[in-house]
């Protein structure tokens, strides 16, 4: 009898086991969107991947804080790059299958973004560079998953050559002109050569190249070269600290600071702190963005994560340079999610290829961005099948000392430019790896 009974007893709770947990299983993961997170809070870009990345978490914590993306939670994990190509492909294949499937990946890296460009067609996986990876890869045409958002660093170095030929009164009166380009010695530093050396070809300007080697921190051989050949201007490629190590230099070799031009990855808090005064003067492009503690999204990061002790990181880092980046990383990567749910559905989870068209048909315009709290932030945005990168303007910001100004107005980048050369470059890798290019019928799908 006790054996019938403790039988039927098991029978009852398996049932009631298979009844109550697995559709309220399969229904929590189905509510929950998987955002993986490549990040660097080690080794020497550190002090520039901890902030943008610290953003990112907290813009993902304020929308589930805000229920989420039309109700469905975000789930994030981190994993650590230490901004090494072999341990961000590690990373990858780590978290691209976890919690139901990746959504999106942001390598943060422009050498990861190559080695990932490789595998993300095959695991339908889209990428999001914003202001980094490959240029040429603004040409969804050819590169179906890569998605360069609000900026290449073609599209920098064409603004940097506009801006100061504005200051010496023309393009014309760049001729004879020396150009230096100190940049880090790895795929992102190489990025704007081409960009460089077609513009010097066009005007007459002189451009000298030269590398520094990872980290960065050893450069006096570099600005040498700078004190021997004089350059009118010096553009500065760097990150982590190898920025704030080539300010350095240039105060020690008497190169002035109001003739250097940085990157927008050379032109945060992190890079000048240290220099302080020593940087006055010093100039970067931006990213659309500069520091924004005013802004409406800082508000809500402060008074919805923050005030509940959910912040990820300091609160005092909250709407600089860096974490503004890291925010809007994930506003975009949230957003694609949410375009890709007026079409698939709303409420629903996307996988990574409902996720990719969101992103190709992102149409964030103005009304938009200022209801996610980005007013006076960013532009619109608009991409296509053809156009992955959908913004090209910038401006640039001036280190007073103490902190950064918008130093002029917006720049947009000059296509007649930028497209042939897009172009060409992507059909160079599409004849390399036997690509066809993209159909009307699969820019629809």
């Amino acid at each position: 009898m006790k054996l019938k009974q403790l039988t039927l007893a098991l029978s009852l709770l398996a049932a009631t086991a298979a009844t109550v947990l697995s559709p309220q299983t399969a229904f929590a993961q189905a509510k929950e969107q998987f955002f993986p997170m490549l990040v660097y809070r080690t080794g020497a870009y550190a002090p520039n991947g901890v902030p943008f990345a610290n953003g990112m978490a907290d813009y993902y914590k304020l929308v589930n804080a805000k229920g989420g993306i039309n109700g469905v939670k975000i789930v994030m994990e981190e994993c650590e790059t230490g901004y090494a190509t072999d341990r961000g492909v590690e990373c990858y294949e780590r978290l691209k299958g976890k919690n139901g499937g990746a959504t999106v990946f942001q390598p943060l890296s422009t050498g990861i973004t190559f080695a990932l460009t490789e595998k993300a067609p095959g695991d339908k996986i889209p990428l999001i560079t914003g202001g980094y990876g490959r240029s040429e890869s603004a040409d969804g045409g050819v590169f179906k998953w890569n998605f360069p958002l609000t900026g290449t660093y073609w599209m920098a170095a064409d603004v940097l050559i506009q801006h100061i030929a504005k200051k010496e009164g023309g393009l014309d009166k760049l001729k004879g002109k020396k150009i230096a380009l100190v940049y880090h010695d790895s795929p992102y530093g190489k990025e704007p050569i081409p960009l460089l050396q077609e513009r010097a070809a066009m005007h007459g300007f002189s451009l000298q190249l030269l590398p520094v080697t990872h980290p960065g921190v050893e450069q006096k051989a570099t600005w040498l070269q700078v004190r021997q050949n004089r350059p009118d201007y010096v553009l500065l490629w760097g990150w982590g600290v190898m920025n704030s190590t080539s300010l350095k230099e240039a105060v020690a070799t008497g190169y002035p600071r109001d003739k250097m031009y940085g990157v927008w990855w050379s032109g945060a808090e992190p890079d000048v702190k240290d220099v302080a005064d020593g940087a006055k003067g010093y100039h970067a492009i931006a990213l659309q963005h500069g520091a924004e503690p005013n802004s409406k999204v800082v508000k809500d990061v402060l008074a919805l994560v923050h005030a509940k002790g959910q912040g990820t990181g300091p609160k005092d880092e909250v709407g600089q340079v860096l974490y503004m980046r890291g925010l809007i990383a994930g506003m975009l990567a949230v957003e694609g999610v949410k375009r890709a749910q007026d079409r698939y559905g709303k409420g629903k989870v996307m996988t990574g290829d409902q996720t990719r068209w969101g992103l190709e048909n992102l149409a964030l315009d103005q009304k938009k961005l200022d209801a996610l709290g980005f007013a006076g932030v960013m532009r619109p945005i608009s991409t296509s099948c053809v156009d992955h990168m959908g913004a090209n303007w910038a401006r640039i910001q001036t280190w007073d000392g103490k902190k950064w100004n918008f130093s002029s107005d917006w720049y947009q980048a000059d296509d007649s430019i930028l497209k042939p050369m897009v172009k060409n470059a992507a059909d160079k890798y599409a004849a390399e790896k036997k690509l066809q290019r993209r159909t009307p019928a699969d820019c629809q799908s």
